[in-house]
């Protein structure tokens, strides 16, 4: 007979662990618990079977992994925790007595612990480190701009504005913003370093009520560790970009709030980099000619450099190939070089009522020269009266006084400008302007979304070089018409939604022809003909098809009735024969399925009809806007 096994020894109950049970094996507290997991990185899971993870019982409770409850047994800060918890049982002791030198004597040695060992040990590379930054760099900005009160440290708080300072000068220094997007909740920014999309959102600079309802403990624990993590980044990115770390800060400039400019970007010296260590110095020493020899060459270093650069360059024939395989390489780089010194010929001056702390951020980013109004700070490199200024940014419609060799433009324009990696019109975002709609870059439109009408302007621009708002309306024609003809073989990839769009263009081309009957101006006519072809081109149509499908519609709605609106839009494209039959195929395969996946599937055609429908009202809608403004505007 065989050995009986004990109850709860295998399966779920012996791979997952109570909280209550790993707080008893640790011997800890439940604050000191919760500590260690935070700063550890193990959180609770959830099992297959609560009951039977849970020896039978059916209670509501947190569960972790045994194995993960098991390493923390070997953890060094349960020490440091219990020795915390042994000064203050010491410390409040002695102020109990009222023996205050004793006291004084605690708190000097008050004991100390190090979260290094947990960085290198949960990011075991650098790359690891940069793809959980996300997460840290907005807890650490949200600190640095609160205020200091009980449940907030003041150190903390000082300690958040330096790191965060830190890291976007790197940013600044790389030039490496390449998205942002201002939200209610703060303004996101987007940063590639290292191959690596690091994404964080920065709070306004408004004065903060600090909520009751907020587990400031938690968010400390939190704080505590992500404080050290980008310290770890910070000194890396720093010391790879051949910066002296930690920065040198200017007193006068920061008592005077110059922002990002108190700080002192320095790159390190050689010497620095080969001086030998601390224990190697007395070895050095005694080669005193190695020494003088490696002084002289680094002195003739800076000669030898610039005769390399002056000297002529003989290519070869082999040189020449490689030159032409590495030309679409070489390209991508100066396209990107390009883009990251968008503001590189331009010098901006901020007026007091816009947000400086942004933008002296991003367009520094960028490779752009700014001053500021000295209400808002002090150390500006130009003053308002400076010539050199060509761009201001305000925000208030009437200005006291304009200079004639500057273009005002409201602060949106600046993002604008980063999210769409070029230098937008001036016209409109001029002061006093109502603003286009500001599109998040981080929206990426799938097949058969709806894209927003801003947005697909931005994308028929991009297609071009130069500037296509400073177009008239019949060179767009012509612009348009010619890459028409270009990509005239092109499929229609986009099905029924397509279908429904040209059909919607086809509406808007019936209401716009009673329109043109009355204008008699070349202009308007070109005008309406410009909006037809973008929404023919939104929905992949080619310009032959485009004009055949015009001609149709026309000879549909004369012979369609006002109510019959909706049969238009399905029967405008005669199915053919293999669709017929495809649709048939796959509504057999749908039944032959079981009961579960053909919910499934059901459910999924119906959230797709759903889609389809709102992406046609959204449609529709715009396009009844559209003839209506212009219908205002003639009248």
């Amino acid at each position: 007979m065989g050995k009986i096994k004990k109850k709860y020894t295998e399966g779920a109950s012996r791979t997952y662990i109570t909280r209550n049970r790993a707080i008893k094996r640790l011997q800890v507290s439940l604050a000191d618990f919760r500590r260690l997991s935070i700063l550890k990185g193990i959180y609770p899971v959830e099992p297959r079977s609560r009951k039977k993870a849970n020896r039978g019982s059916a209670k509501a409770t947190t569960f972790y992994y045994s194995k993960d409850i098991q390493a923390l047994l070997s953890e060094p800060l349960i020490a440091k925790f219990r020795e915390h918890k042994v000064f203050l049982r010491k410390l409040q002791h002695a102020l109990g007595k009222d023996d205050l030198t004793r006291a004084k004597t605690l708190d000097a040695n008050r004991p100390q612990y190090s979260l290094d060992h947990l960085v290198i040990e949960r990011y075991p590379t650098f790359v690891d480190a940069l793809r959980d930054l996300d997460d840290a760099l907005c807890m650490i900005t949200l600190f640095s701009t609160m205020p200091v009160v009980r449940r907030v440290n003041k150190d903390a708080v000082d300690e958040c504005k330096r790191l965060a300072a830190e890291f976007m000068h790197y940013v600044v220094h790389t030039h490496s913003l390449r998205k942002t997007f201002l939200s209610i909740k703060g303004i996101y920014y987007q940063a590639d370093i290292q191959g690596q999309s690091v994404t964080w959102i920065v709070p306004y600079q408004f004065s903060q009520n600090m909520p009751r309802n907020v587990d400031f403990k938690v968010m400390a624990t939190f704080l505590q560790f992500y404080r050290t993590l980008l310290g770890f980044v910070n000194y890396r990115l720093f010391t790879v970009s051949n910066l002296a770390y930690p920065p040198t800060i200017d007193r006068t400039l920061e008592d005077s709030a110059a922002g990002l400019g108190s700080l002192k970007i320095e790159a390190s010296r050689i010497e620095d980099l080969v001086q030998p260590p601390a224990q190697e110095k007395a070895e050095s020493a005694q080669n005193g000619e190695a020494t003088a020899e490696m002084k002289q060459r680094l002195s003739t270093l800076d000669k030898k450099i610039e005769a390399i650069v002056a000297a002529p360059e003989y290519e070869s024939v082999d040189s020449g190939n490689a030159n032409n395989d590495d030309e679409g390489d070489a390209d991508g780089e100066q396209q990107q070089q390009q883009g990251s010194i968008l503001f590189g010929k331009q010098v901006f001056f901020l007026s007091r009522e816009v947000p400086r702390y942004s933008l002296e951020f991003v367009v520094r980013a960028f490779g752009g020269r700014l001053g500021w109004d000295r209400s808002s700070g002090g150390g500006s490199p130009y003053t308002e009266n400076d010539t050199a200024i060509t761009i201001q940014i305000a925000d208030r419609p009437v200005q006291g006084h304009q200079f004639l060799n500057r273009v005002y433009v409201q602060p949106q324009w600046v993002y604008d400008c980063v999210n769409a990696r070029r230098l937008l019109d001036f016209d409109a975002y001029l002061v006093g302007q109502p603003l286009p709609p500001h599109l998040s870059p981080f929206v990426e439109y799938a097949d058969g979304d709806y894209v927003p009408e801003a947005a697909a302007r931005l994308a028929l621009a991009a297609g071009f070089e130069g500037e296509v708002t400073a177009l008239r309306p019949e060179d767009r024609d012509k612009i348009n018409s010619e890459s028409e003809d270009e990509h005239g073989d092109a499929d229609n990839v986009e099905g029924e939604s397509a279908d429904e769009d040209e059909v919607e263009s086809g509406d808007s081309d019936q209401e716009s022809d009673d329109d043109d009957d009355e204008d008699a101006g070349d202009s308007g006519r070109a005008e309406k003909e410009y909006q037809r072809q973008l929404v023919a081109e939104r929905s992949g149509v080619s310009y032959t098809e485009y004009q055949h499908q015009k001609s149709e519609t026309k000879k549909a709605a004369k012979s369609a009735t006002s109510n019959s609106a909706l049969q238009k839009k399905n029967g405008a494209r005669k199915r053919s024969k293999a669709e017929i039959e495809e649709e048939e195929r796959q509504r057999i395969a749908i039944s032959m399925l079981s009961k579960k996946k053909r919910k499934i599937v059901n459910r999924a055609n119906a959230e797709a009809y759903k889609r389809a429908k709102d992406i046609n009202t959204l449609t529709e809608r715009r396009v009844q806007q559209t003839v209506g403004a212009k219908k205002k505007t003639q009248k």
